[in-house]
């Protein structure tokens, strides 16, 4: 009997989605099934792959402090992460799986009270970060996960360097690879992530001739995977970690505009180890630049693969102590009173949760995303007074040439009446 692999994704994002759903794949490649779970923004890319996923409860530190305060984004993260956690519970109680792979740290705590053998994947590390408060956030996900997990992966395009885990497993980026040829490649794919927008670098480019293909345009509809499009490009730009991932393997020379902290400490590292098929891009103008002289088409293999053949390896030697399989009318009959309970039981996890929302909302908060806007805002308003400085210097010019030439015609047109007035007078007329 081929094994059953509880999958797993953030909420937070569609990218969690798609990385979560290459895992998927490449299990079921191997021979193993799969049971999907996460909901939230990816659930639309899952429905698209063939997949019918449990959605816990949704929770949402981003959206939750950018349009509240810290206070507000814990005050209601907490009882989401809670629901979340609850979910999780019920549901793996429910279909009992051979083991669980998730990026979804709220999936990892449930598993570690259903007894499922869990396997992880991260890739923001605590090493990303120089802002203490979210190098601390980091640091806790990552030291949890990685004492909790069989085996904690870390999908990287950047070389090993001294920030690494020591117990982590580092494997290659891990994409949802789409097989079916794209016809009329576009030259330049812009994939903007869930909280960043490059609908005007889209449009810049539109005008320097380059055929754009912007999925966040009105017209496009959502794909199964966009790394066939990626893959037919001649550059992409992009945002987030899991369009770089997809460009790694899709061989496809990649421009990064960051638009988060996050992003922009994934942007630090592609300078920082000068790593190949990657330009950052700071500003638009630096994106323009960057797609006219594009870096070398990068190199990497799927990690997705090497997931599945771990995992499934693991599962090969039957567990003696495991439980029985529950039929399918009792596990139905038994889903609220599993429900039920392990929201109880969740409550014992109310102390690490609080630690867990406050470490992630103080990130959200800390100085150095806080000096990371106030740059960038410096930055437009410094670009919009060089161009209100050039605005004024020019209607200056022209403001001064305008009075030279009319002091100019006045004096020809006092010449020009003095000559008349000494053709009319008779004598000598002239200045003294």
């Amino acid at each position: 009997m081929s094994p059953t692999v509880a999958v797993a994704h953030y909420p937070e994002g569609a990218g969690h989605a798609t990385r979560m759903l290459a895992i998927a794949e490449a299990i079921e490649s191997a021979g193993g099934s799969v049971r999907m779970a996460g909901g939230g923004a990816g659930r639309e890319f899952v429905a698209l792959n063939g997949y019918d996923e449990f959605e816990p409860t949704n929770v949402d530190y981003i959206d939750a402090y950018q349009n509240g305060s810290v206070w507000q984004a814990t005050k209601r993260s907490l009882p989401a992460s809670l629901g979340r956690i609850a979910d999780y519970q019920a549901w793996l109680s429910t279909t009992e799986p051979d083991a669980l792979v998730t990026d979804d740290m709220f999936a990892a705590m449930a598993a570690t009270r259903c007894d499922v053998p869990l396997y992880v994947l991260k890739h923001d590390m605590p090493g990303l970060y120089d802002d203490f408060a979210e190098r601390t956030g980091a640091r806790f996900h990552t030291l949890f996960q990685l004492s909790a997990a069989r085996e904690f992966f870390y999908p990287v395009v950047w070389p090993e360097s001294g920030a690494d885990p020591a117990a982590a497993t580092r494997i290659p980026p891990v994409a949802l690879d789409g097989q079916p040829p794209v016809r009329n490649d576009a030259d330049v794919v812009v994939v903007p992530s869930h909280y960043s927008s490059l609908s005007r670098v889209a449009g810049h480019l539109r005008r320097q001739g380059y055929d754009v293909l912007n999925v966040a345009d009105e017209g496009w509809e959502p794909v199964e995977s966009l790394l066939p499009y990626i893959r037919g490009a001649d550059v992409v730009v992009c945002s987030g970690y899991s369009t770089i991932m997809d460009a790694a393997v899709a061989g496809t020379p990649c421009v990064v505009h960051p638009a988060t902290d996050e992003q922009d400490a994934v942007a630090d590292w592609l300078e920082r180890f000068d790593v190949g098929g990657f330009a950052v891009a700071p500003d638009p103008i630096d994106v323009l630049d960057a797609v006219a002289d594009p870096p070398a088409a990068p190199e990497f293999p799927n990690g997705a693969t090497f997931i599945a053949r771990k995992v499934l390896l693991d599962l090969q030697d039957p567990d003696p102590y495991a439980t029985p399989d529950v039929d399918e009318a009792n596990a139905d009959g038994n889903a609220t009173e599993i429900a039920a309970d392990s929201r109880i039981r969740s409550v014992a996890a109310v102390p690490t949760l609080a630690a867990v929302c406050l470490a992630t909302t103080t990130s959200l908060a800390a100085p150095s995303r806080l000096g990371r806007k106030l740059r960038r805002t410096a930055s437009g308003v410094a670009g919009a007074g060089r161009g209100a400085a050039g605005w004024t210097a020019r209607a200056g010019r022209r403001l001064a040439n305008g009075i030279t030439a009319g002091l100019a015609a006045t004096a020809d047109g006092c010449v020009d009446a003095f000559d008349r007035c000494r053709r009319a007078i008779p004598g000598r007329v002239g200045l003294s």
